[in-house]
């Protein structure tokens, strides 16, 4: 008799939200993660007699996730896709809005359902800023192609790699879901982002790294610009992180961007004739801007 529980359970939880189609379960999921489902009607046979009834074929796709659904109207074709891309997303309603993967519990983060849904769902709930992904690193001829894609999320990096943009992706959302369990000490995801930094906080902050920032000139040559904004950082409490990128100058020099996590993200440019004079050109300017925020009135 006991085994008979979960279906009874599952049972009820399905008459509770019977008043929701599969695509509109998807929309709202869609909204909720920054990415609406989009459908595309890829076979059409309309008009069928007794012999060759009516049938459409649509896809939906949402996030990295594409599924395939048919029907004989164009309705039902829809609705079987949403229902095939919420299976794939584990998405099986529960009660009051939840789903299986709700209540912050994210077990193994590389379990095959969707990592890069998992972790952009986990961002939205903890009110953190959305995961970035960077294409860092393409090898191999055409036909053998190695991508490494970076995530970047809350001042931590992953990368992964793969034979296309999206596997790369996937895999660096699941290492990330890794080091965040890691960090948690289990595999529900307890981990916090340090403390957040606005900008306009610059103003008031008396500490002796930014109160002599405010009094230096940054004209001095040979200085340590990458060491100064580092000190900087620490004491204000924000992280700095610098991006290369692949194209260089019109006269051929380096460039990089330098990327602080403040609020709002604070993004600045520099280059030189190697990559190191290019993160030191950043720093100064990150610098210049601290400097001018914090001495204005």
């Amino acid at each position: 008799m006991a085994d008979s529980h979960p279906s009874v359970a599952m049972a009820h939880q399905r008459v509770c939200c019977q008043d929701k189609t599969p695509i509109q379960i998807l929309h709202e999921y869609g909204i909720k993660i920054g990415s609406a489902p989009q459908y595309e009607l890829i076979h059409a046979l309309a008009d069928g007699d007794a012999h060759q009834p009516s049938s459409f074929i649509f896809s939906v796709t949402i996030g990295d996730v594409t599924c395939k659904g048919q029907g004989a109207t164009k309705k039902a074709a829809k609705h079987d896709a949403a229902e095939a891309a919420l299976k794939l997303l584990n998405r099986d309603p529960l009660p009051n809005g939840q789903t299986q993967r709700d209540n912050g519990l994210f077990p193994e983060g590389g379990d095959g359902s969707n990592p890069v849904g998992i972790l952009q769902e986990l961002a939205m709930q903890r009110v953190w800023c959305l995961p970035e992904y960077l294409v860092c690193m393409e090898t191999g001829p055409d036909h053998m192609k190695e991508f490494t894609v970076t995530c970047r999320l809350e001042g931590l990096e992953e990368s992964g790699a793969g034979s296309s943009k999206k596997l790369a992706r996937r895999a660096a959302a699941e290492r990330m879901l890794e080091k965040l369990q890691s960090l948690s000490g289990s595999t529900e995801i307890t981990w916090s982002p340090p403390a957040r930094v606005y900008v306009e906080s610059f103003r008031q902050s008396t500490g002796e790294k930014i109160s002599l920032l405010k009094m230096t000139p940054l004209s001095i040559p040979n200085t340590d610009y990458i060491q100064m904004l580092l000190e900087v950082s620490l004491e204000l409490g924000f992280q700095v992180a610098y991006i290369d990128l692949d194209e260089l100058t019109v006269n051929g020099q380096y460039q990089c961007l330098v990327e602080l996590s403040t609020r709002p993200v604070t993004v600045c440019h520099g280059s030189g004739m190697t990559s190191s004079n290019a993160h030191n050109a950043a720093a100064h300017n990150a610098l210049q801007y601290i400097k001018m925020v914090a001495n204005k009135h």
